[in-house]
């Protein structure tokens, strides 16, 4: 088991509501692949740098996980098809 930090811009225009489920989601994807999430933080709706799918702001999410190397692929691939995710990350902690 590997310590990863993924970090989600999800699209501006969520409500609490469905930001919470897409972040429930994520984690339960998680903890099905055998791993398990230490802590989610909402960095709340940020300008992006550039347009994403013609959006310039997004709601960013911090979620710090332990779980096996080989399940990065299988969440990269399940976060890519996620509808309000915009763009993502996942990254080792060393």
């Amino acid at each position: 088991m590997h310590e990863y930090e993924i970090v989600l811009i999800a699209h501006p225009d969520l409500d609490e509501t469905n930001l919470n489920n897409t972040i429930e989601k994520v984690k339960t994807w998680i903890t099905d692949g055998q791993g398990n999430v230490s802590k989610v933080e909402k960095w709340g709706k940020r300008r992006l740098t550039f347009a994403i799918r013609k959006q310039r702001e997004g709601q960013y999410v911090l979620i710090k996980a332990e779980m096996a190397p080989t399940f990065t692929s299988e969440l990269e691939r399940n976060l890519r098809f996620l509808e309000p995710v915009i763009r993502f990350m996942i990254t080792v902690v060393e």
